[in-house]
């Protein structure tokens, strides 16, 4: 992911001006990457490398929104409306 992508995933998901870190951030971040990803193995189907870091960040991601649907519900689904997530 290039630099000025990855700022915008930040800008767009951010709850105040010097967040860069919160759940919201991190699996927005993780999405775009997962994208990437998807793409890339759709063109390469035999790199198996890639295949695995990318069920690893399927996994992350995954666990992140089970601790934050846990934590703050309503957070949870706004993110993952925002998303397009299907949970």
């Amino acid at each position: 992911m290039d630099r000025e992508r990855k700022q915008q995933t930040v800008a767009e998901f951010r709850a105040h001006p010097k967040d860069s870190g919160s759940t919201e951030v991190q699996v927005a971040l993780i999405t775009r990457h997962i994208e990437h990803l998807t793409g890339h193995l759709r063109a390469n189907p035999m790199d198996n490398h890639s295949r695995r870091g990318l069920l690893k960040l399927v996994g992350h991601r995954r666990r992140l929104l089970v601790y934050l649907a846990r934590e703050e519900p309503t957070r949870y689904t706004t993110l993952i409306g925002r998303l397009g997530l299907r949970r």
